[in-house]
């Protein structure tokens, strides 16, 4: 493609990319370090290329600057954790590169996206080489040398940039030695590759062919992915619209139906029989879903909630019994059991989510504006949602202040150590030095066998890992793993350990860890219900 590209190619090349990068979201979500049920990159890139489409669909214009800054304002609203992020940057180069552009060549791609490489490492408080930096530096250095020979041509740029891509991707392990002793490669690497080679399949005039592909994952330069990722069949989309109906028919194939739903949605739900079926999905076309269903019988007790809606309605919800003070606070939470720990300790509002659910920008902007304060102190309780919360200062007029609280225990020592005659400032600093006397530890099931940290790990076996960091034991036994991750974590000495039970922890079994604990250790043992999804214990040694 020699001619000059406007802005609506360019929402189009990323329609198309954002499409081929939805198929194997679930693939990106599962290359994790740590072997554990909670990758979320796949989800946070795709959601966050979502939210940037849906601005630029408002844009009727076919002007490239004005595209390119619309989708760069949605890519930051919608921007979850830190590929998210990262990702709003490489948007916000892309548009300041192509500023007054009505249309673009492939040298103006070329430039805009070493804006993007600048704007992303200024973004990041501490780079790290081999990672999606590292691979966004590597493509656009690539596409200034093809632009030379190739000026006007954005197809022949893209071309050698998504190869440069998938070269640098697969040299991510090489860089960062946690990938090459986990055997994968960089995740938001992979995500940022797939986007643009899903841009280039477009501009090659193959966007109708690509729904009978699917994009592959590149494997290390070491070759341990393809035997050590097992690939997800499923995303996690924490919002869209929740759809409920009866189905009644005759000899209802509630398998045939399952089956294909869930190609439709997630957080899907079907019970019933031959002639009366119930079901529940979460999806960003609802009337697909309701469509396919009409096909099978007749439809009652419709019901269409938009999860946005839902979610604005929760946030006014607390804001009506929270007291008007100087300093409100805002924490992310999730399970039942933090949600009632966070409200009991008092002014608060909580926004729902975590591991594999990162809020994005916006609904933490929601959550500050809903506050009935001039002042908000941020809790991110996740390493992941701790960049996005340094996003909403700019878009509020209110004094913000975010504490890098890694983990919900932390954030509760921070909450603690709030003080109501403090400022914004010094509670801010008393909150984040709160945190500092807190240890977490994280036991869940191996979602694959691995070797790391000196560690071997079996498939479906305990793990513990410490502070989201690193991990620190496995086993075949809960029991023996907890007592192995807390030696290593240095707690003689310490003076209380509280375990958050999850959400299918049986109470025997934590009763006899507890037991365990305390015999061992001689330390007071609390046991509280977190309710927490994907973790069975979450342990706070302090």
């Amino acid at each position: 493609m020699g001619d000059l590209v406007n802005g609506q190619t360019l929402r189009e090349m990323f329609i198309t990319g954002t499409a081929w990068l939805e198929k194997c979201a679930p693939d990106i979500n599962a290359i994790n370090v740590f072997p554990v049920p909670d990758g979320d990159t796949g989800t946070n890139m795709l959601l966050t290329m979502r939210s940037a489409i849906d601005e630029a669909k408002q844009d009727v214009d076919s002007d490239a600057s004005s595209i390119a800054k619309m989708m760069a304002h949605g890519a930051l609203m919608g921007a979850r954790g830190n590929s998210g992020v990262i990702l709003s940057q490489f948007w916000r180069g892309l548009a300041k590169g192509l500023e007054h552009n009505a249309c673009f060549s492939g040298l103006d791609f070329a430039n805009a996206l070493a804006e993007s490489v600048q704007l992303a490492y200024q973004g990041v408080i501490d780079p790290v080489e081999g990672t999606m930096l590292t691979v966004l530096k590597d493509l656009s250095k690539a596409a200034r040398e093809a632009a030379q020979a190739h000026p006007d041509d954005l197809t022949a740029v893209l071309e050698v940039a998504v190869e440069a891509a998938e070269d640098s991707v697969a040299r991510t392990p090489t860089l960062l030695p946690v990938l090459k002793d986990a055997g994968v490669v960089d995740a938001g690497g992979q995500g940022l590759y797939v986007l643009l080679n899903g841009a280039l399949h477009y501009l090659k005039g193959e966007a109708g062919k690509i729904q009978y592909w699917k994009p592959a994952i590149v494997s290390s330069e070491t070759a341990l992915l393809p035997k050590t990722i097992p690939m997800s069949t499923e995303v996690e989309l924490p919002y869209g619209y929740c759809t409920n109906f009866l189905l009644e028919g005759q000899n209802i194939n509630i398998g045939r139906i399952e089956k294909t739903l869930a190609k439709k949605g997630q957080s899907l739900t079907i019970t019933g029989n031959g002639s009366l079926v119930r079901v529940h999905i979460h999806s960003f076309d609802p009337g697909e879903v309701i469509s396919y269903a009409a096909h099978l019988g007749k439809l009652h007790e419709i019901k269409i909630d938009n999860m946005d809606d839902e979610y604005l309605g929760f946030l006014k919800m607390q804001r009506e019994k929270l007291p008007v003070t100087d300093i409100t606070i805002v924490t992310v939470a999730s399970g039942e059991g933090f949600f009632k720990i966070f409200n009991s300790l008092g002014n608060v509002i909580i926004v729902p989510g975590g591991q594999t659910m990162n809020p994005s920008v916006r609904q933490l902007l929601q959550a500050v504006e809903s506050a009935p304060s001039d002042n908000v102190i941020i809790l991110p309780n996740n390493k992941n949602i701790v960049s996005t919360a340094r996003q909403v200062k700019p878009f509020t007029s209110k004094g913000i202040r975010v504490v890098p609280t890694k983990t919900m225990p932390q954030g509760i020592a921070a909450f603690l150590a709030f003080n109501y005659d403090l400022d914004l400032e010094e509670n801010a600093r008393v909150m984040k030095e709160a945190t500092n006397t807190i240890k977490t530890i994280a036991v869940t099931k191996a979602v694959r066998g691995t070797q790391i940290n000196g560690l071997k790990v079996k498939k479906g076996k305990p793990v513990a890992v410490l502070e989201d960091e690193k991990l620190v034991a496995s086993g075949d036994k809960r029991v023996d793993v907890v007592l192995e991750a807390l030696e290593k974590s240095e707690v003689r000495g310490m003076e209380l350990i509280t375990i958050y039970c999850g959400n299918k922890v049986e109470a025997a079994e934590a009763e006899n860890i507890v037991k365990e604990i305390s015999n061992k250790y001689k330390i007071e043992v609390e046991l509280v219900q977190g309710g927490q999804p994907y973790y069975e214990y979450i342990i706070s040694v302090e």
